[in-house]
């Protein structure tokens, strides 16, 4: 495929790099001395999830989050910086790419009342795909100037 500007995998490329500095742009708001020393961000996760109109939220984030907020602040913090340098440098491509989609799903479900927050979301799982099942790590990318994942 052929357009004025770029060819289809060039295209692909920008969509991958796009999607990189969304998820660097979540990682560069975040407040993280709020989420590392105050603890901010899990209680914020922890009031949502507490009202969640699914038992199954409720429960899934009293075992796994609950016990150790601290650890999943800096996972989700430190998670969304690595997809979004993996995803505009092409390193770990298809990782990062299944990662975030995990990620914005989990987002999707413990945001499931807010319609924002789900387009966000849900924009950036589709992108996800998009770029996964095109193999969007073959232009312009780490991955293929190593020849990982041919």
């Amino acid at each position: 495929m052929q357009t004025t500007w770029l060819g289809g995998a060039e295209w692909l490329a920008v969509l991958r790099i796009g999607l990189g500095l969304w998820w660097l742009e979540s990682w560069r708001h975040k407040d993280r001395k709020g989420w590392f020393e105050r603890g901010t961000g899990i209680a914020w996760a922890a009031d949502i999830a507490g009202k969640h109109r699914w038992g199954v939220v409720r429960k899934g984030f009293r075992r796994v989050v609950e016990p150790r907020p601290k650890l999943i602040a800096y996972v989700v913090v430190h998670a969304e910086l690595a997809l979004g340098l993996g995803l505009v440098t092409g390193f770990l491509t298809p990782v990062a790419l299944v990662a975030g989609l995990l990620l914005n799903l989990l987002y999707l479900v413990l945001m499931i009342h807010d319609w924002a927050e789900q387009g966000q979301n849900a924009m950036m799982a589709l992108i996800s795909l998009v770029a996964l099942f095109a193999m969007a790590w073959q232009t312009w990318s780490l991955d293929a100037a190593l020849g990982l994942f041919l």
